[in-house]
């Protein structure tokens, strides 16, 4: 019959000795209200630790959206009350040369709220956790603006900035593009000049008489362009190739060969 106070009695063994261990009484004791007065780093670390236990409570209950408004603000308030003081705590802990928990953030906490665009500055950001998100006033916060899509002009809009302009009615009334123009055809009638001339003088290579003048007329002096004799496309390939058979035939053939050429 003894065994259920053997029990008790190590039971009650286990939590006194537990109570020592922590501060050495009984009585728990209450954390302090400055981290920069805990110069300790494993109290620093147990005080975290504590609130972080303290904060998954809350932010288990703020779940619920069956609380009321006012509850859920207020449950909404202590979580960053607390998460406040967890950055105060994780500063305390690094400045006497423990490990970073600032930049390892628990994702428990950290991703579970939602921060307002723009907020936290100079500390942690305010967030809103579970059914905070959806309080009225709250969720317009986070609601992304509908892209609108511009409007497209209609015709009117379009042709109300054409003008003559445009189509380029009064592009010759500063002389510049007469005088471009002018030069271009210039220098296309030369080089139709010099094409003719090439051709006459190749023909009368191969005919054996001299290079006929261009612009001459029948007596040899200035004549219109009706007594100059043009060839057409087939005499003009056809001088062409017997320039280049001459050629050919004056580099890589014998002597022989070019008056049996000549005679036929």
């Amino acid at each position: 019959m003894a065994r259920p106070e053997e029990k008790a009695k190590s039971m009650l063994n286990r939590w006194l000795k537990g109570q020592q261990e922590e501060g050495g009484s009984g009585l728990k004791r209450r954390r302090p209200y400055m981290a920069s007065a805990c110069k300790d780093l494993n109290e620093c670390d147990k005080w975290r630790g504590q609130i972080l236990r303290d904060i998954g409570a809350k932010v288990m209950e703020i779940q619920n959206s069956a609380l009321q408004e006012d509850r859920i603000r207020e449950l909404n308030d202590e979580i960053n009350k607390l998460m406040r003081v967890k950055h105060a705590w994780e500063k305390q802990i690094l400045k006497l040369g423990g490990p970073n928990y600032i930049k390892q953030a628990s994702k428990l906490q950290e991703d579970e709220g939602e921060g307002i665009p723009g907020g936290g500055r100079g500390g942690p950001q305010y967030k809103y956790f579970g059914a905070a998100r959806n309080l009225p006033g709250v969720k317009e916060l986070f609601e992304k603006p509908k892209a609108q899509k511009k409007a497209r002009r209609t015709k009117h809009e379009i042709l109300k900035g054409i003008d003559a302009d445009y189509f380029g009615y009064r592009d010759e009334d500063d002389g510049v593009l007469l005088k471009v123009e002018a030069e271009a055809d210039e220098a296309r009638s030369a080089a139709v000049r010099e094409e003719q001339e090439e051709v006459l003088a190749a023909k009368g290579a191969v005919d054996g008489e001299g290079p006929a003048p261009v612009g001459k007329g029948k007596g040899g002096e200035g004549g219109s362009s009706a007594d100059t004799h043009l060839p057409d496309e087939k005499a003009t390939e056809k001088s062409s190739a017997e320039a280049k058979k001459s050629d050919l035939m004056a580099k890589y053939a014998s002597e022989e060969l070019q008056q049996q050429v000549q005679y036929q």
